[in-house]
């Protein structure tokens, strides 16, 4: 057997019996073979009963814990912190829990860590079916204009932990994160050569993605104001001009296909996913429009609350950094949480700026970037000795 990697695989989930029943065996295998390559941490926030059926089926094999703690209504980021804070090497892989890793890749990854304090591989759908090409082809666009957004990260241990974690508000959590370790002089390398797979969602989880990836464009206004105007345009042209529609198509599937053919992308891409870019440009004029509508009804629906915030800018987190905004607090018990106060002596400081802005309203964008600014995780040596408590 080849070497073990100096590496920390973070895997942050929360099932219920449903999804423990369907998704537990595939996930069992796919630990052990983890757990040969590298040191594995399973971060779970399963209910009682859940929990304890997987740590009787992981905890041979990897390391099993409980989040801790609540850093918001995003109750991934409690897993992500918990798991990166706890780890036992610097260089960490934080993953979803339907991303699946081959010994290639992730040396691939061990690899490009080296450089960079953020990577961000390419995710690829390992099952080809009718919504996850509707998908890929999301993937094309977005590497075409620059990036696209994987559910998997590689991480520099201790400058996540100088960023001091990150806000567990926000919607768009990994794109906070990468903002986070940014703002704090982080260095981002994409790795768009570098293909892990994803399994498929099931066709109500796919449809349930809709309207919220496309909310997450408020964190990106100048992508928001484009798409903005994709449903008038087309609108207008079929009104107008219907042939000229068929030229549309075609320039999204030019777009598509540019992203394909990016960074070797073809070699993992197939040739026809392109042909679905002007399915997936439909679906984003009309869910944009929704996602407005959420927004101004108080956020995008997740997990059973609304989040009204996407993610903070890099310019914002660098102003928190300096102090300009908001005091950063730390506490167990910030909005969206169940528990209280902070508890085992972490308290947040004296003095704190809280926002009158209600959401729905106008302006609300900007205040929201004031109250939420002060929920960024403080306490991380607390967390870490917690997680190694529990060993």
């Amino acid at each position: 057997m080849r070497d073990r990697l100096d590496l920390e695989y973070v895997l942050p989930l929360r099932w219920d019996p449903a999804t423990s029943a369907r998704e537990e065996p595939g996930m069992t295998a796919y630990l052990a073979r983890l757990a040969a390559l590298a040191d594995v941490t399973v971060v779970d926030g399963s209910a009682d009963d859940v929990f304890a059926h997987h740590h009787e089926l992981w905890s041979p094999v990897v390391r099993h814990v409980r989040p801790e703690g609540c850093l918001g209504p995003n109750g991934k980021v409690a897993g992500v912190v918990t798991g990166v804070f706890g780890a036992r090497h610097e260089r960490v892989v934080v993953a979803d829990d339907d991303v699946r890793y081959d010994e290639v890749a992730l040396r691939q990854l061990y690899v490009a860590q080296a450089s960079a304090d953020v990577v961000r591989p390419q995710c690829v759908f390992e099952e080809l079916v009718w919504h996850t090409r509707w998908d890929t082809a999301r993937m094309l666009v977005n590497r075409a204009f620059g990036h696209d957004f994987p559910g998997t990260h590689g991480l520099r241990r201790s400058t996540f932990v100088a960023a001091g974690g990150y806000d567990g508000a926000a919607l768009f959590e990994n794109l906070e994160m990468t903002r986070t370790i940014t703002a704090a002089g982080g260095v981002v390398l994409d790795a768009p050569w570098l293909a892990v797979r994803r399994l498929a969602p099931a066709t109500g989880q796919f449809w349930d993605q809709r309207v919220r990836q496309a909310y997450d464009d408020f964190a990106q206004p100048a992508r928001l104001a484009v798409e903005l105007t994709l449903l008038p345009a087309i609108g207008l042209t079929a009104c107008r001009r219907p042939a000229v529609l068929a030229v549309w198509a075609a320039l999204s599937v030019a777009v598509a296909e540019v992203g394909r053919r990016r960074a070797e992308g073809a070699r993992f891409f197939q040739r026809t996913a392109a042909l679905w870019a002007p399915v997936w440009v439909c679906e984003r004029a009309v869910c944009v429009w929704l996602a407005v509508f959420h927004r101004w009804s108080g956020g995008a629906r997740y997990g059973g609350r609304r989040l009204p915030l996407a993610a903070h800018s890099t310019r914002e987190l660098r102003a928190v950094r300096r102090g300009t905004i908001a005091e950063r607090i730390w506490t167990r018990g910030g909005p969206g949480c169940d528990g209280g106060a902070g508890r085992g002596g972490m308290k947040p400081p004296s003095r704190m700026r809280y926002s009158s802005g209600t959401p729905g309203r106008p302006g609300h964008l900007f205040e929201q970037v004031r109250l939420r600014a002060g929920t960024i995780l403080r306490g991380h040596g607390q967390v870490a000795q917690l997680v190694r408590a529990s060993d």
